[in-house]
């Protein structure tokens, strides 16, 4: 029980910003469920490939928020710290009451990023740190009549997200045992070209997950996103524009597999 209670807290201090909106905000709910599959594939004991791809709904399954593909290059610099470089492609489409994109279209946006993981684990609990910086340039059009994106402005944005995950028996995570996990993750935009979304999104999830093998696990649980539009609205009647807040919440399901080509790839790396 005091394992569970120690996830929760983490849970709290991310929907705390929900329960404080200021009432000036305008508001869009939307039940979202993320599907996403992650891929390791080990080279040797330093270097491995990221592979992942996400399949984000919108009305929990029925409906399309985003399509995300995101490849990488790991360094393992020592037992505690991991490097990545990488790119990632992205489709988000026209959802909910305040779309993203002004015109309300599906728009395309291509990333490059570097990320750094701490992971510790002093007792019970294992714990990591995941930092990450993305350039992102984003598709948008310039005119109505346009029936594709004809230009892509740049943004930069920060990523923190803390994690802490525990055995829900004894004191490590083996085969064919369940384990509790929860998650943090704040994104902040920054550089000339952000507009209204300094704060750009913060995100929370609680898990159950099962490790059936070394090479594979999955998890699902409770996921909550907070997302701050890059503009402003204006109302029919209202004298002033206001900032859009998305408050989403569903499920997340997580599938990871990890693949060992070390022994096949001697003699490359």
């Amino acid at each position: 029980m005091k394992r569970i209670l120690l996830l929760l807290s983490l849970v709290w201090s991310g929907l705390y910003t929900h329960v404080t909106a200021q009432n000036t905000r305008l508001k869009d709910s939307n039940r979202i469920g993320w599907w996403a599959n992650f891929a390791t594939f080990k080279l040797n004991n330093k270097w491995s490939i990221h592979s992942e791809y996400q399949w984000r709904r919108e009305n929990f399954v029925t409906d399309w928020q985003q399509s995300l593909l995101r490849v990488g290059v790991n360094h393992q610099l020592n037992a505690k710290i991991q490097l990545r470089v990488g790119y990632a492609w992205i489709e988000t489409f026209n959802y909910g009451d305040f779309p993203i994109n002004g015109l309300g279209r599906d728009f395309t946006e291509h990333r490059a990023y570097q990320m750094v993981t701490l992971t510790d684990k002093p007792g019970l609990l294992d714990f990591s740190h995941r930092f990450m910086l993305e350039q992102r340039w984003i598709g948008r059009y310039t005119s109505p009549e346009l029936q594709k994106e004809d230009e892509y402005f740049y943004v930069n944005r920060l990523r923190y997200m803390f994690r802490m995950q525990c055995p829900l028996k004894g004191k490590t995570i083996d085969d064919k045992e369940f384990y509790a996990a929860a998650y943090n993750e704040i994104l902040i935009g920054f550089g000339k070209n952000v507009n209204e979304n300094i704060f750009d999104q913060n995100r929370v999830g609680v898990l159950i997950g099962y490790r059936l093998n070394k090479k594979w696990r999955i998890e699902g649980g409770f996921f909550n996103q907070i997302l701050q539009l890059p503009r402003e609205i204006t109302l029919p009647g209202a004298t002033a524009a206001q900032n859009v807040f998305q408050y989403n919440s569903g499920f997340i399901i997580n599938n990871y597999i990890n693949v060992d080509w070390s022994k096949s790839m001697l003699g490359i790396f």
